[in-house]
């Protein structure tokens, strides 16, 4: 019968309201109808609708509406004013987040394949190591930026965060006792 809505917010609600009538599961029923509900309003690119900021009681009453006296109108209000609250939300989170690095994200897997292999090869994190690692793989206009993206990751690399380059633990131990031992080295 949904799928027969073609309207998503009429949609959404009516699932919402529906949903919990087939009682599928022992609880959660309201919650999962809740969910649902997004379902039509993500299909048609909506924002998502969520019941966070809505006073419990108001939705207490307008559920007690619906199921004790087949009234609509409060659970219809209290639908509308939630979505209106979830789009103010949805809208300022969006603001506040930082747009993808797009450089970044086109060199992620060459961004670890090189850094991975400087580790392999128990190299110093430098650009002619950084060079050589990306040959021809990596056009002219962009190395500059990429071999700085790299000795970046280098830089605040430890071993939390080198598994995310494909590195285990025991590997970047022996490639970080090889780099202290070649700054030993070169002091001597």
């Amino acid at each position: 019968m949904a799928r027969e809505i073609r309207d998503p917010f009429e949609q959404s609600f009516f699932v919402m309201v529906h949903l919990p009538y087939l009682q599928p599961f022992e609880d959660v029923n309201k919650r999962v109808s809740r969910l649902a509900a997004n379902i039509p309003l993500i299909r048609h690119n909506l924002c998502p609708l969520s019941f966070i900021d809505v006073p419990e009681r108001a939705y207490i009453d307008a559920m007690l509406g619906v199921y004790g006296q087949n009234r609509i109108e409060l659970l219809r209000d209290v639908f509308a004013w939630a979505y209106e609250r979830s789009c103010q939300h949805y809208l300022a989170v969006r603001r506040e987040l930082v747009p993808s690095d797009t450089f970044r994200l086109r060199y992620r897997q060459k961004l670890s394949e090189t850094i991975k292999t400087i580790i392999l090869q128990q190299q110093a994190p430098t650009q002619k190591a950084v060079l050589a690692g990306i040959a021809l793989s990596v056009p002219e206009e962009d190395r500059d930026k990429f071999i700085k993206l790299v000795l970046e990751e280098f830089a605040n690399l430890h071993e939390g965060n080198a598994i995310r380059f494909g590195v285990s633990p025991r590997e970047f131990a022996v490639w970080q006792e090889k780099i202290k031992q070649l700054e030993v080295d070169s002091l001597l």
